[in-house]
């Protein structure tokens, strides 16, 4: 008897009619209230691929709360059950469109779903046999996490995706910036098109134009045929500037017509060749900055910026990392490993300077180095947290203090530098803030005394 698949049913109600009168067989349903606050997941719908939202019993603001549960479960395809009136409402079908593969509208055909989550099931049981194990890399799963700052991002990439305008992706080393080029590309009207990346940093200048644009027979010397450029092997599809912030001035220039006007010529032809290519361009620095300072021409910054999107590094996305490091562990053969308290304290007191690439190295060395199941932070190289110090860190009133200080920067950074307008700003008297700064050694605002003791009750 062959096992039940497991399907993820998302509706306004954990139980309701539909739900009580249809049959699945084969597919054993893992049951969401909508209508409740988005929370991580339990374990039994991590890396399920197939999932069914129920539109038909939500109102407008129930849109809104079922789009927050669609962005933070682990399902890989959807199918929508809508009314046909529903399709009216601009609103739903942008919905569908950014986060469904399939929608069925009601009366329930129970066979028709049958097929339709079958074929869902079967394409990505298709990818995954295409998938060799030993060569997945944090890049397939970098955009997943409860995190804000990760659901931010996917939400973005998601709405730029349903666009033909060119996007720009910034990010540090390792935050998966070429895996969100690829979300843009598998969740645009492009997907079925060429998927093209070009390394930027290893294009060198003297080839720039052939490289780009291709040539001619009898072009240059050793042009024995004509070859078609990267550019136009990106047509009716997704071009890549992976490392946009390395090009050099005379490749700029180069692309800087093919940007303006989506038209290339060819080494060696006097012809023009229109193409249809969306772009996406990947900076580890911003651009604006760069142009700032002279490095980077505007008019190409101009015609790149128009999207933009800046991925978290691992520290802004703490909240993920015990989720990370299941995937990773599942990834490299070592699904069988723990990680205790004491593991995840060491790991979410480490900088991670190499984010999600640095994640990956340092949980493949544990799984070689184990020597039992449960992974101590000696195994991932990383010091233990048992120091007071480091300890202390992780206290409710380290958070406490670290908000504070936080807030107090802020204010005084927005209302430049003045005491009175910062204290206001945060809905406290003069004395209060001063406190405050005394409270956690801040350097005071040059040319500020602190009010004495008999001011203490003013408010501002």
């Amino acid at each position: 008897m062959e096992p039940q698949r497991p399907l993820v049913w998302l509706s306004a109600a954990p139980d309701t009619e539909m739900q009580a009168t249809l049959r699945l067989p084969g597919w054993q349903q893992v049951r969401i209230c909508a209508q409740q606050t988005p929370i991580f997941p339990a374990a039994e719908c991590i890396g399920k691929p197939v999932g069914v939202c129920v539109l038909s019993e939500l109102d407008a603001t129930g849109l809104d709360n079922l789009r927050a549960w669609l962005e933070i479960l682990p399902v890989t395809s959807w199918l929508a059950l809508v009314t046909r009136r529903q399709l009216e409402n601009t609103e739903v079908c942008r919905l569908i469109r950014e986060y469904c593969q399939d929608y069925h509208t009601l009366p329930l055909d129970s066979r028709r779903l049958l097929n339709s989550l079958g074929h869902m099931w079967g394409m990505q049981a298709l990818g995954a046999t295409m998938t060799d194990p030993e060569r997945i890399s944090y890049q397939d799963y970098v955009l997943d996490g409860p995190s804000s700052h990760i659901r931010q991002a996917r939400s973005l990439l998601r709405r730029f995706a349903a666009t033909h305008e060119p996007v720009l992706i910034y990010g540090a080393n390792g935050t998966g910036k070429e895996a969100a080029a690829r979300f843009i590309h598998e969740h645009s009207p492009r997907q079925h098109g060429p998927f093209v990346v070009i390394n930027c940093a290893a294009l060198p200048e003297s080839l720039t134009q052939s490289e780009l644009f291709g040539h001619e027979r009898g072009a240059f010397t050793h042009a024995l045929k004509a070859r078609k450029g990267r550019i136009e092997a990106a047509d009716r599809g997704t071009l890549v500037l992976a490392g946009a912030d390395e090009l050099g001035p005379t490749q700029q220039s180069a692309i800087l017509r093919f940007l303006e006007e989506g038209t290339i010529e060819p080494v060696g032809s006097n012809q023009p060749v229109k193409l249809d290519v969306r772009v996406v361009a990947i900076s580890g620095t911003p651009l604006d900055e760069q142009v700032a300072q002279g490095h980077f021409r505007s008019d190409v910054f101009y015609r790149l910026g128009n999207l933009t999107v800046t991925l978290p590094t691992l520290r802004e996305r703490l909240e993920d990392l015990p989720y990370l490091a299941r995937r990773v562990l599942e990834a490299s053969g070592g699904g069988h490993y723990k990680l205790g308290n004491a593991t995840l304290l060491a790991m979410a007191a480490h900088p991670w300077p190499g984010n999600l690439r640095e994640l990956q190295n340092r949980l493949r060395q544990a799984v070689l180095l184990a020597r039992q199941l449960q992974l101590e932070p000696e195994d991932l190289g990383l010091a233990p947290t048992s120091t007071p110090a480091r300890a202390q860190r992780f206290s409710l009133e380290a958070y406490r203090a670290r908000a504070d200080q936080e807030a107090i920067s802020t204010s005084l950074a927005l209302t430049h530098q003045n005491i009175s307008a910062a204290a206001r700003l945060l809905n406290i008297s003069r004395v209060s803030f001063y406190r405050l700064i005394e409270k956690h050694h801040l350097q005071l605002p040059s040319s500020h005394i602190a009010p004495n003791n008999q001011d203490q009750g003013d408010l501002p």
